[in-house]
């Protein structure tokens, strides 16, 4: 399974690159993921097990260098392996 997050780190500072914005893209850097930065947030993709754990790490870091607001989307990519835990009833 192939997913894709999309993110944002607020607040947004202008001059400066904050933070909370280097924690989140050093967060999924670490990860491994393929990463795409765009005007108005950051993308990433991989192996579901990576971008899941990749999340993570985002959500805490960028709270932990002072984020006051996440915003994410997490995209299946396509679906060659449902997720362990993840089906119908």
């Amino acid at each position: 399974m192939r997913l894709k997050v999309e993110f944002t780190t607020e607040p947004f500072e202008l001059d400066t690159f904050p933070d909370h914005a280097v924690a989140a893209r050093q967060a999924v850097d670490e990860a491994g993921l393929a990463v795409t930065v765009g005007p108005f947030g950051t993308e990433a993709e991989g192996q579901g097990d990576q971008v899941l754990a990749a999340v993570t790490r985002l959500l805490r870091q960028s709270l932990d260098a002072g984020a006051t607001q996440i915003s994410l989307q997490v995209t299946l990519l396509d679906n060659d392996k449902t997720p362990e835990g993840v089906g119908t009833p």
